[in-house]
């Protein structure tokens, strides 16, 4: 399987000169973080196997992302917000899982039975979070339903989400893996696995009894509106019939600070995806054997999937009641004369330049 070290990648495999790049660009980032603070905490419905569950989301402030320590994906901006030096110690890791549970009791009537964990890279390599810190992690979280957890292909391992399943919890491991399009995933996110690494993955996690969700991009740059709904629709469907993969959560490209994209956002040659895209693609994938969800940040905003500014919100509440029901004739009672533009621009955006409409 593909490991994400940049003394392998930079050496004549056509990611250097994406690495090169977002390496200077993240080097203008300046901020710090407190290693005992998480990065965010919020609780918020999920659709899960089991049903509809109230969750707890956590981000930790970790080391950052390795891959993203190399150059990384040219539309991530998480590493910006982790710690510098590369390592944060088990205690404080521990005191921002703390603050996270003291989040869940002032602001929840009942404790979330979901439980989701990122890092902004992966939770299973013990170089962001070691084996010490996820085992008392899985000990703290064991009487809840089920947990989430990070993780890049490489790291996914039985062993390792056994602290979880061995704890009767329901478990998954959330894969970031953009699209199913290995060239789009190389060329346009600068990510270095394959899609049969993906399925190397879900096969290990059923070893462990655990299911799998995988995360998709909508629009990475370089490609025109069009090409990136119908990469979306065959990605939603070449997932959905991987073995234990149950749940597919398309998130469109937002634009973050310190990346690639900010940089072609700034120059006129970059747009978030439409909202009408994003409900298409939720529309004709909703027969899919798994759960297809999308929840857009930013959305309505410039650096957010968007519509004319009209519409945005009532696009993005339709998306949030299909998450929950599965139910594609949401879509049907929302409309808006932009339509007419979206539908103009996928059939006349034919080549990657500057987009036709901001």
């Amino acid at each position: 399987m593909s490991t994400p070290d940049p003394d392998v990648y930079e050496q004549g495999r056509g990611m250097d000169a994406h690495n090169s790049v977002m390496r200077e660009v993240r080097s203008r980032n300046d901020r710090t973080y407190d290693p005992r603070e998480p990065t965010r905490v919020w609780i918020d419905e999920d659709n899960t196997p089991d049903g509809v569950r109230q969750s707890l989301t956590i981000i930790l402030n970790t080391g950052g992302c390795r891959w993203a320590r190399a150059g990384g994906c040219t539309m991530c901006g998480y590493v910006a917000e982790s710690v510098e030096g590369g390592t944060v110690a088990h205690e404080d890791l521990m005191t921002q899982v703390q603050a996270c549970l003291d989040h869940e009791s002032e602001n929840a009537d009942d404790e979330s039975e979901l439980i989701k964990i990122y890092t902004s890279g992966s939770f299973l390599d013990e170089r962001e979070v070691p084996a010490e810190t996820r085992d008392a992690i899985a000990e703290t979280f064991a009487d809840r339903e089920r947990m989430v957890v990070e993780s890049l292909p490489d790291f996914v391992d039985r062993e390792k989400l056994a602290d979880f399943t061995g704890r009767g919890l329901e478990t998954d491991v959330a894969v970031g893996l953009e699209t199913a399009t290995d060239r789009v995933r190389r060329d346009c996110v600068n990510k270095y696995f394959d899609f049969a690494d993906f399925e190397d993955a879900c096969a290990e996690a059923r070893e462990a009894d655990a299911g799998v969700k995988a995360y998709l991009l909508m629009k990475p740059p370089f490609l025109t509106e069009r090409e990136a709904l119908e990469d979306m629709v065959s990605s939603v469907e070449r997932c959905s019939a991987v073995e234990g993969c149950h749940t597919v959560s398309m998130n469109p490209t937002n634009v973050q600070r310190h990346t690639m994209v900010e940089e072609l956002y700034h120059d006129g040659g970059y747009r978030p995806p439409w909202l009408w895209s994003v409900a298409a693609v939720l529309e004709r994938t909703a027969d899919a054997d798994a759960i297809v969800v999308s929840d857009p940040v930013g959305h309505g905003s410039d650096r957010g999937a968007h519509n004319c500014g009209e519409c945005d919100d009532r696009v993005q509440r339709a998306i949030k009641d299909f998450d929950l029901r599965q139910d594609p004739s949401v879509f049907e009672q929302v409309s808006c004369e932009c339509e007419a533009t979206w539908e103009a621009v996928l059939e006349r955006e034919t080549s990657y330049g500057m987009p036709l409409t901001h």
